[in-house]
């Protein structure tokens, strides 16, 4: 994910040391930093929305195993094979979300790692006050020259709007047609 922002920094920092160069890196620096601190909320709200998934599979896993117990105790055998099924696989995505959780807590701190390395380049460009806030912006996840990354309700906000644009074309084109067949008709 840093891949192409670490090319863009290199190819910034290859630039001679005139004032106008040292200006458009300083700039250039100010957008990877803003990338970088979208990609890092991103990353935090994923990790936020898998946690959340995590815990509600718990929950359906535990209740699966409940129905499980309550079946065997009234020995009806078709129902403890039913809860029985239901639980592992609630077992298998149990154990995937803790694996997927672990996999982007580990991404997040790459990340971390990643936007602390351009804290080192704008220190090397003797802009010390954006090294400081690019720390600042690893640590907390918050930067105070940039607006807030999008969100997961921002996404989805977006999406539903989408849908329904879409829906009322799709009425629209629904109705346009009813009429033309119903002239075509007569």
């Amino acid at each position: 994910m840093f891949d192409g922002l670490r090319e863009r920094l290199d190819r910034l920092f290859a630039s001679d040391g005139a004032p106008a160069a040292r200006s458009n890196a300083a700039a250039g620096l100010r957008n990877a930093v803003r990338e970088a601190e979208a990609v890092l909320a991103r990353l935090r709200d994923s990790i936020t929305q898998t946690e959340a998934l995590l815990g509600a599979e718990r929950r359906q896993l535990e209740d699966a195993e409940r129905r499980g117990r309550l079946a065997a105790e009234v020995p009806d055998q078709e129902t403890v094979t039913i809860a029985a099924r239901f639980a592992a696989r609630h077992r298998a995505r149990v154990a995937l979300l803790e694996r997927k959780v672990v996999v982007q807590r580990d991404e997040l701190q790459l990340a971390e790692r990643e936007l602390e390395d351009l804290a080192s380049h704008a220190a090397e460009l003797g802009r010390r006050d954006v090294a400081a806030d690019i720390r600042t912006a690893a640590r907390t996840g918050e930067h105070p020259t940039s607006p807030p990354g999008p969100t997961f309700q921002d996404d989805l906000q977006r999406m539903q709007a989408e849908r329904r644009l879409m829906d009322e074309a799709v009425e629209r084109q629904l109705a346009y047609l009813k009429k033309k067949l119903g002239k075509d008709s007569n």
